[in-house]
């Protein structure tokens, strides 16, 4: 696992999540939707190979994919096109990953800063939150729309933590994608991966501490010398996140 989680969330003042592969479990929705709206531009592109591209933007994707520059009139026109099957066709479908809506509540109660920092468009993540029943769970989020580039380039991060009036030292990160590790480690602030995203330890170097997801990591934190019981335990029929 790496750094004890616990120890290296004690003292830090915020915590920056991803939302895709971290919180819901939408990696392989978003990579279908790449690939729907590809083919329909004539580009024979599958779903299994976008995938290993999900936590990047569309201004890294297209140009890896088909060689197209996201800012041009055709690559505009994906995206969009993308971006309006995604909310459509696949949002509504997005399920919550367990116990990630506890976790972020246990880290708000330890007065924690939390702050959604994703490569989705702030459209896509607005669609995420509703069809899980948590908007305005997380009022602090920066999206790419806030940045200039998207992961691994560092500036969703930076704009995560100037969102969050902190500095890198004072913050982690929580991923699921390589992307997360790196752009994190070019913001330079600590990272937790997660695996339940889809990617395994050797992906994630670089990473100061390395979980299966969100149930594993809650259970640290909430981890004492006398119990290794997970607490509090997640209420039945909670509304996930």
């Amino acid at each position: 696992m790496g750094q004890n989680v616990k120890s290296l969330l004690a003292d830090k003042e915020a915590v920056l999540f991803d939302v895709d592969g971290t919180l819901v479990q939408s990696n392989e929705m978003h990579a279908s939707a790449w690939a729907e709206v590809l083919q329909r531009f004539g580009h024979e592109i599958t779903a299994a190979e976008v995938w290993p591209l999900i936590g990047k933007g569309g201004d890294k994707i297209l140009p890896e994919l088909i060689g197209i520059d996201a800012e041009s009139p055709e690559g505009k026109e994906i995206t969009e096109a993308r971006t309006k099957i995604f909310i459509e066709h696949y949002a509504p479908r997005v399920k919550a990953i367990p116990c990630a809506s506890e976790l972020v509540d246990y880290l708000q109660k330890q007065g924690k800063k939390i702050v959604i920092a994703t490569s989705a468009s702030k459209e896509e993540l607005n669609a995420i939150l509703k069809s899980t029943g948590l908007e305005g769970r997380i009022p602090d989020m920066t999206s790419s729309d806030d940045a200039e580039a998207s992961k691994p380039d560092p500036d969703i991060i930076a704009a995560a933590l100037k969102k969050a009036g902190t500095s890198a030292d004072q913050a982690v990160m929580i991923g699921d994608t390589p992307y997360d590790v790196e752009a994190s480690v070019r913001a330079g602030i600590s990272v937790i991966a997660l695996r339940c995203g889809g990617w395994s330890d050797e992906d994630f170097e670089g990473a100061t501490a390395v979980c299966e997801g969100p149930e594993e990591l809650l259970t640290e934190l909430c981890r004492t010398p006398e119990s290794s019981a997970l607490q509090p335990t997640p209420p039945q029929g909670e509304a996930a996140l």
